[in-house]
């Protein structure tokens, strides 16, 4: 498939999807977007992918929205026409065209059945951050700069950011970086928990890549599956009890499993294991074990 803003490269079982308008500093659009949720679904299909790496072209990771636009840059009825009305007059939020397109992706890669790692090269602002919050580990370059300005703006942090940031670095930072919406740089981030690692640029990929080859050598991909989705909806839980019940599930179908008998024995005989299981068609029948809720 052929791709207007992004590169989809897949080399020994790594997927390395690449923002692609370094002339605009990789900034946000529409087919961005579309481009980017076909990828997710493209990858999570393909057996072949072990983990996803998303980085930008050129200097920065991505600038945050395409504000080319101007003044009308966020009016969602100006870039998509007008949204339905109620009799009485008022917005009816049933339209699906008043959805925010960042999170439409950040929920995409929400749901993805592979680990996902962000390759953060220059400066990352807006939806240029916010994307991340979904990924599984964010690798910074020294490079790399972090921005939450929506309240400069006008507007407010999109992307599902609210549900995301907190959790992934606290409540009392997120909201001092969303609040001040200053741009602050990569030891910065690291301090506050947003990367887990800052390397030299030439160093950036590299790190990313040797960080995806060992998941995908030495792992069961149902297994990575499984435990990314846990982990991820197991934030929400109310009670331990309901980690507990999901383990007990998947731990006796995985249990029964020949990449767990293979795992054992690998072990046992110091040598590397050769997994079959695939993410596509060898999920337990316990999966998924959440209700998909209808946007409303």
């Amino acid at each position: 498939m052929v791709y207007e803003t992004i590169k989809y490269e897949l080399a020994e079982q790594i997927l390395t999807i690449t923002l692609n308008r370094p002339e605009r500093l990789n900034a946000w659009t529409a087919t961005m977007c579309r481009e980017l949720i076909e990828a997710f679904d493209r990858a999570d299909k393909d057996d072949d992918i072990r983990g996803i790496i998303v980085t930008g072209e050129g200097r920065a990771f991505c600038a945050g929205a395409d504000l080319s636009s101007g003044a009308n840059s966020f009016d969602i009825d100006a870039h998509r026409g007008s949204i339905k009305r109620s009799p009485d007059g008022s917005v009816d939020y049933s339209d699906p065209k008043i959805r925010d397109s960042g999170g439409l992706l950040t929920l995409r890669i929400f749901r993805c059945l592979k680990p996902v790692i962000a390759a953060v090269n220059g400066p990352a602002v807006g939806i240029g951050v916010n994307m991340q919050l979904a990924m599984d580990i964010r690798i910074a370059s020294e490079a790399a700069r972090f921005g939450f300005g929506f309240s400069q703006l006008g507007i407010v942090p999109e992307a599902a950011s609210s549900w995301f940031l907190p959790r992934i670095v606290g409540i009392a930072q997120a909201l001092e970086w969303c609040y001040s919406a200053r741009v602050f740089p990569a030891q910065e981030a690291l301090a506050g928990r947003l990367v887990s690692k800052v390397v030299p640029s030439d160093q950036l990929l590299p790190t990313a890549r040797a960080l995806a080859r060992d998941i995908a050598g030495k792992t069961a991909p149902v297994s990575i599956a499984l435990t990314r989705q846990m982990m991820w909806r197991m934030l929400g839980a109310d009670d331990p009890t309901e980690a507990h019940k999901l383990d007990s599930r998947v731990c006796y179908t995985l249990g029964r499993s020949g990449d767990a008998q293979e795992g054992v024995m690998a072990f046992l005989e110091k040598r590397p294991a050769v997994f079959k299981g695939k993410v596509s068609v060898d999920m337990p029948n316990c999966f998924p074990w959440w209700t998909e809720r209808e946007y409303k």
